[in-house]
């Protein structure tokens, strides 16, 4: 994004940028057929049941004023609107915590006022609406989003760690309230005496906890050696959706002399009962608010102002990370434009307005990588397939994907050309087929497994298109009119979907990825390089990771904090921004230039795994292992039995490399380039990659880099 100032710049770009692609983006999407379906009842359920919540939320806070009902047609209808006319259409709108806070707070106020009183409440907030959506106005034009090119990673992840914890915290709060009598509800009442309140909390746990653990073990369901292939990626797609489903009908199960509320479920009205749209018609009632309270609607429309220009342009920042490999232009400043008037129209009509979310949008984005992985991965397959029926040879077959994968590439005028093609084969394929003998031999599906290489050959990318955004805000709409059976859902399952989402969004949160080394013990650190890591794994000292790792968490917890308070939580975010001249101005005076470059960068650096052999120290030309004795016990015996293993390779018949460089070099243009992994090498030819010293290259030149993850162990030996 273009940083720019002069008025009405940013919001000319932004549609120039985005009327090329908008053709694309709903064929795109219609393209993809059905699978379309799996992204989209994915972020339907995301998208509606905190909204449901919040709904509830306000219905206590307001006393009946606002439901779920109203919620819910906000984020219907922000969410169509910005489906078809909004820039970014991988952002999802929908009410968030802080405007319930906002409104909580204004109800409060209003209903203590002897000239306003609560009658007058919608038509003071639509005037709080109106100031707002001109403030966003004022900040569209204005360029305001061009700050946002300041925000680095560390304020993106801590505003996103940030939202998990309040996504937790509300799962926590409510499994206590299971435990207490409900406002407004009769404490004489038989099914709300101690035993009964305990037995609900205790159901409450179970489904929850149930929900959470389903939920999450069916995400990973394509991984699953059980089931036929259909049947494993029907449940990674609508596992979710479906576990919803199947705790509601387990809350069933307790019957006879069980009093019907046990356990609570949903109290929404319904959309056609009376008084349910008496706030559509509020607009009448805006010239009865006394001109005190009119101007006065300035003070908490700044804050919501501020709030939503924050949370927006996050959420969409958030949605377009680096690592999606996005490769179509933003939209902040329009999206911020059209925010003002959605904003402005939900104000006129008495429904709380709708805003980006998150984690919800970053969440959208996931899902379309996963659509986009599995229609390149349909065709690579076909492809491999079809070369091995050819009896293509490795260096053919891996040309022909290479091929296939282009022409999925859809060329656009304006967008930015794609940087990524496959990665590279695997050096142990390439040593496999080069054992064969003949390095230009066909291949069949013992030297190149189809089902395990093909996914690894694959970048993410993203189906950026606007369908899934469409049909998911129609489907929130529908909701509406499927409230009695909402009504039906326990809100204890409610509580596991937002553990859920909180547990969902951490993945790929470089920050909590540090959190999690510092409690990983110093002897097993090593792990760490066995699997894919970050690279300033390798290029920053522990204790540099750690001390930059400790003030972003003690920032977090000063951010948390903060929300506990009345009224001022709600300006959480403004601590976010302060993170743009602490970063400037502080942390460089704490942290070296280049470790700070390694632990903020703008792209999502990923090194290849380390085996076990390797991630160890050489020092003075003593082997050095941080693994213990029993550890590598376990290594050598099997799991069952505990005896020893005994481990071949029949396909392998000669470990010659001469062949796989003579493959690389005539068959693969990014092995030769890149190498692999330059580290590898190196610490092939004996040297550690804990080795102290950072080496003369930057990260960035992929060269070798030794790491510095065992710098808070050196020293220990073996016994």
């Amino acid at each position: 994004m273009e940083e720019t100032f002069v008025p009405f710049r940013g919001i000319k770009n932004d549609l120039r940028g985005r009327l090329f692609c908008y053709r694309q983006d709903w064929s795109g999407g219609f393209h993809a057929g059905n699978r379309i379906l799996a992204p989209t009842t994915y972020i339907f359920f995301a998208s509606a049941i905190p909204v449901i919540s919040f709904g509830e939320q306000l219905e206590r806070n307001t006393d009946g004023i606002l439901t779920a009902v109203q919620t819910l047609a906000s984020t219907f209808l922000c969410g169509t609107i910005h489906s078809i006319i909004g820039g970014q259409p991988l952002l999802i709108l929908g009410v968030a915590e802080p405007t319930v806070l906002m409104y909580t707070f204004m109800y409060s106020f209003a209903k203590d006022r002897p000239d306003m009183d609560s009658k007058l409440f919608l038509a003071w907030a639509g005037w709080v609406c109106v100031w707002a959506s001109l403030l966003l106005f004022l900040l569209a034009i204005l360029g305001a989003c061009s700050i946002i090119n300041r925000f680095t990673r560390i304020a993106g992840e801590l505003f996103g760690l940030l939202i998990a914890l309040l996504f937790m915290q509300q799962a926590i709060r409510g499994l206590i309230d299971e435990f207490r009598i409900p406002n407004r509800e009769n404490p004489k009442a038989i099914e709300y005496s101690l035993a009964w309140r305990f037995s609900n909390g205790m159901f409450a746990i179970v489904l929850s906890f149930g929900l959470l653990l389903t939920a999450l073990g069916s995400r990973k369901a394509r991984s699953w050696r059980y089931g036929t292939g259909w049947l494993r990626g029907f449940i990674a797609d609508y596992g979710v959706p479906l576990m919803v489903l199947i705790w509601t009908g387990v809350s069933y199960m307790p019957s006879g002399s069980v009093p019907k509320v046990i356990p609570r479920r949903l109290s929404s009205p319904n959309p056609w009962s009376s008084g349910a749209y008496e706030n559509w018609t509020v607009i009448k009632e805006m010239g009865n608010v006394p001109i005190v309270y009119i101007v006065g609607a300035f003070i908490p429309a700044t804050m919501i102002a501020v709030l939503y220009y924050f949370d927006h342009s996050v959420a969409s920042q958030l949605a377009q990370q680096k690592e999606f490999n996005l490769r179509k232009p933003s939209s902040f400043h329009y999206d911020l434009l059209l925010l003002g008037f959605l904003t402005l129209l939900c104000g006129l009509i008495g429904i709380p307005p709708s805003n980006g979310v998150i984690p919800q949008s970053p969440m959208h984005t996931k899902s379309l990588a996963t659509l986009k992985h599995q229609l390149l991965r349909s065709r690579l397959v076909a492809t491999a397939q079809n070369s091995m029926r050819q009896n293509a040879s490795l260096g053919q077959l891996y040309g022909n994907m290479q091929e296939a994968y282009k022409q999925m590439q859809t060329p656009l005028i304006y967008q930015e050309q794609s940087v990524h093609g496959l990665r590279e084969l695997k050096e142990s394929t390439i040593q496999l087929a080069s054992s064969m003998g003949n390095i230009d031999a066909p291949v069949d599906e013992s030297v190149f497994d189809i089902e395990k290489e093909i996914d690894d050959l694959l970048p993410v990318e993203v189906k950026e298109q606007r369908l899934s955004n469409l049909l998911q805000s129609v489907m929130v709409g529908g909701c509406v009119a499927a409230m009695p059976f909402l009504r039906k859902i326990p809100t204890s399952v409610l509580w596991g979907y937002f553990a859920f989402m909180a547990i969902e969004s951490l993945p790929g949160n470089q920050f909590w990825e540090r959190i999690l080394l510092l409690f990983t013990a110093p002897s097993r650190r090593f792990k760490v390089l066995e699997e894919h890591h970050a690279s300033f794994v390798e290029t920053v000292p522990f204790k540099t990771i750690a001390a930059f790792t400790i003030f972003q968490t003690a920032y977090l917890l000063v951010c948390f904090g903060l929300t506990w308070l009345p009224i001022a939580g709600v300006l959480f975010p403004l601590m976010i921004m302060l993170l743009v001249p602490v970063r400037q101005y502080v942390l460089p005076k704490l942290f070296k230039g280049a470790h700070l470059t390694d632990l903020d960068a703008a792209d999502y650096e990923e090194y290849p795994a380390v085996p076990f052999e390797i991630a160890t120290e050489i020092d003075a030309g003593v082997r050095r292992t941080y693994a213990e004795s029993a550890e590598i016990l376990n290594e050598l015996v099997t799991r069952s039995r505990g005896e020893i293993k005994h481990m071949s390779s029949p396909k392998v018949t000669s470990t010659s490399g001469t062949p796989a460089a003579d493959l690389r070099s005539r068959h693969s243009p990014q092995i030769m380039e890149k190498g692999y992994s330059p580290r590898m090498n190196d610490l092939r030819q004996g040297k550690s990659p804990t080795v102290s010293g950072r080496g003369k290259f930057s990260p960035g030149m992929g060269e070798a880099r030794p790491s510095k993850l065992g710098d808070g162990v050196r020293g220990s030996t073996m016994k």
